[in-house]
Parts: C-alpha cells; structure tokens; sequence
C-alpha cells in the first residue's frame, strides 16, 4: 500500500469509498490506463516510445501523467537501465498482473456486446 497516490490513501483513510469496487476503478480510472495495463500485460516490457505508439492518439503529456499514476499506485514498474542514452522500461508489478482477468473480461464483454451499441 506504500505505493498509492496520497489522494487514494487519503480516501482509504477518512472512509470515503463505499465499497472495493470504488477502490478498484479509481486505480484504473482514466482513459487510458486500461488500454496501458492491457499492452503491458499482453506485450510484456514496453519503452515509452513503444506504448505511445500503440496509442497514437494520447498525447506525450497525458501518456506521461498516466504512467506516473499507474507507478505511484504501484501497478507499473518503471525501469531505468544505466546506459547512454538512458533506456526506460515499463511493465506490470504482481498488483498490475493481478487486474489482467478484470481487464480480460472487460475486453471479452466490450466484444461480445459492441453489436448492441452500434445499432
């Protein structure tokens, strides 16, 4: 838990989720943490420039302001290799791993029901 945003540890604190389920969406909330935990979990190891590319439409700001939540709350692992230039790997921490069925699922019921929305 060292790892979460002061905001969600506050949260946790004074009481202010009603349920786990709460906790669970401000983590991924955003809209594109999903999409990021997804290519990390189904990619493996990414560099910056490689998730930006998979996401061409997310700007370098917010691509940026998303990896440093996802890293704060402990979901991403940021690694920095002692190189000239420095190389900077991502990928999913065991807490991270742990939402790819959430994700899985999410992405399984978004195909399945797509039809529905498109009529």
């Amino acid at each position: 838990m060292e790892d979460l945003r002061l905001e969600i540890k506050r949260k946790i604190k004074e009481g202010q989720f009603n349920c786990e389920k709460e906790l669970t969406l401000s983590l991924i909330s955003g809209k594109w943490k999903i999409t990021i935990i997804y290519f990390l979990g189904s990619e493996g190891p990414l560099r910056f420039s490689e998730i930006k590319r998979l996401l061409p439409k997310i700007s370098h700001k917010v691509l940026t302001t998303q990896m440093r939540e996802l890293e704060e709350d402990g979901i991403v692992y940021r690694k920095v290799f002692p190189e000239v230039p420095p190389r900077v790997e991502y990928s999913l921490t065991k807490l991270g791993e742990s939402l790819m069925p959430i994700i899985l699922m999410m992405y399984e019921w978004g195909k399945k029901n797509m039809k529905y929305f498109v009529e």
